[in-house]
Order: C-alpha cells, then structure tokens, then sequence
C-alpha cells in the first residue's frame, strides 16, 4: 500500500450546449493536482495550495476536495485515517471548466489508489457531487462524472443516479476560449428560468435526442446542427462578453458548433480538425483582446482517461 500519490484530474465542458445539467466531457487540459499523503496523526489537513491567489479555504470542512475525501473515508469505515493534502490548482477558478471538480475529483481517485482501490471511478461519483454542491450549492454531475470516468457523459437521471458513457467521433477537437470576466457559478444558475413553454421543451429534447444519436452513430454533421439551446443559453449569454460575436467567428471559421462551457464565461466550439480548433481560439481571442479582454486558450480532443496518476 502507497503512502503518497500525485494525481491530475481534467477540466470538463458541461451542458454541452442543450444538455443542461445532463451532459458533460473531459478535455486534455487544463486540469488541477493533487499530491496526498497517509499520515500517522489522525484526519485530513491541507498543507497547501497554490494558483489560486489565495481564494480556497485550507479549513478542511470547507475546501471542496477535503469534505468529498471526508465522505469517502466515513463511507468506507476508515474515518480516522490520517491524511495529508496539496492542491495545485493548474486551471483558473470561475472558467466554467470544471474548476472545483478537477480539484474533487483528483483527490477522490488520489485517495481511492492510496487505499487500493476499493471503489470504482463510477461508485465515486456521488462523493464528488458533495464536493459540487459546497462549491456551488448544487450537487450535479456533469462535470465530475466526465472528469472520474473520462470521455463524454449522459446523466439519465439523478434520483436514482444512473450514469451513462457515451461514445463519440474520434475527429472531434474542442476549442476553448476563457474570457478573463467573473461569473459565478451561484448567480448563474439562479437566472435560469424554472418554468418554460412547452414547445420549447419539445425542441430542447429533440436537440438532446440529436446530439445523443450523433455520437453514436458518429455523424459530426448530426452533432452540430443538434447543438442549439433555446432554454438557458439566452439568458447566460447575457453575462459574457460579445458572446453573439464569437458565435459567428466561430461559425464562419468552420466550426461544426458553438456555446457557452458550464455556466460560463468560457466558450468552446467543435471542429473536424485540430488546426481548426486552433485557429478558431486565436481568431476569438484577439477579438477579445480588442475589448481590452484578456483570455487563456486551449485545444483538446476529447479526453477518454480521466484522472492519471503523475511520476
């Protein structure tokens, strides 16, 4: 049995554009670590963290990755265990990347290998949705379940949990793009309507419908014509900057779909190719530049592993 691991986990795209609540993925980057330790004395500390200037509480009730790792070690009748935590945040808070996932769910697979695995990546996924819902009073999965299990993901439903991972087009590329502007996650969610038309629920399922059979029969055409919202990207595209104008870069730049990452403000677009997706972020970011907005960028395909344990 190890007495010390370093673990990265990944960022995630959730929602997925019409998939509010119920799809997510994995990228390749960015992504959080965390280096954790078996101690003689017990409970669990945090040592330290860095990059996030400050913003994470050390109190191990409050930070997102000590209370899901808490959760665990009761659930598997080893609450005493002495355990000591580092997380090095490698990926901006507020991205809408899955930020405090990345965090959660490094620490959860961190602990589970120190332990030899005794629960699987899909049996961890309910401790990670407590670390979601101290981070954002909402214990969803969209981001932690692709996070845990890699790949892309469809949360059936939620009472009870059923969880589902989809296949996909291996030619799928993602371009991000994180506008450097605060939306927090709480004040998002909160302008989201709870009540809307029925009709406009028949369209959302049918795009959902869309975008499910798209993966599995590989059609990217399918996927991004079945990328539209009409429900919640109306109203969260009100908090990010130009967000219409981007759309249409993206889109004239060949982009197979585009839309909001989360809750935001970052935003991502499909492509067939990585070249693609790279100059699709280059092209969005000096537009932001231009507002006198600053952003950080990223390429990925769709990440299928998960967390990985780092030398």
């Amino acid at each position: 049995m190890k007495d010390s691991i370093k673990v990265f986990a990944p960022a995630t795209v959730a929602n997925v554009v019409c998939g509010y609540d119920v799809l997510g993925f994995a990228v390749n980057a960015p992504g959080d670590e965390v280096v954790m330790h078996r101690v003689e004395k017990s409970g669990i500390t945090i040592k330290k963290i860095t990059g996030d200037d400050g913003r994470l509480p050390l109190d191990a009730a409050k930070n997102t990755v000590s209370a899901s790792v808490k959760h665990y070690l009761n659930h598997i009748g080893q609450p005493d265990l002495g355990i000591e935590i580092e997380l090095h945040k490698k990926m901006p808070i507020g991205s809408g990347l899955g930020s405090s996932s990345a965090s959660t769910v490094a620490g959860l697979f961190a602990i589970n290998n120190l332990l030899d695995n005794p629960l699987t990546p899909m049996e961890l996924v309910p401790f990670a949705m407590k670390g979601e819902e101290l981070a954002c009073g909402y214990g969803h999965a969209d981001n932690v379940a692709p996070a845990l299990l890699g790949g892309f993901v469809l949360i059936r439903s939620y009472e009870p949990l059923d969880i589902i991972r989809l296949p996909h087009p291996e030619g799928l590329y993602c371009a991000i793009v994180f506008p450097e502007v605060d939306v927090p996650t709480r004040d998002a969610r909160q302008m989201i309507r709870q009540k809307v038309f029925l009709k406009d629920a028949v369209t959302q399922w049918g795009n959902i419908a869309g975008l499910v059979s798209g993966l599995f029969l590989k059609d990217i055409d399918l996927i991004g014509r079945s990328m539209k919202d009409i429900l919640v990207e109306p109203v969260r595209s009100i908090l990010i900057p130009d967000f219409y104008k981007m759309r249409e870069m993206a889109m004239e730049s060949g982009a197979v779909s585009f839309g909001i990452s989360g809750s935001g403000p970052s935003v991502f677009a499909f492509t067939k190719t990585e070249a693609n997706a790279s100059f699709i972020t280059q092209k969005i970011a000096s537009h932001l530049t231009s507002l006198g907005i600053s952003s950080k960028t990223y390429v990925s395909p769709i990440n299928n592993n998960g967390p990985v344990i780092l030398d």
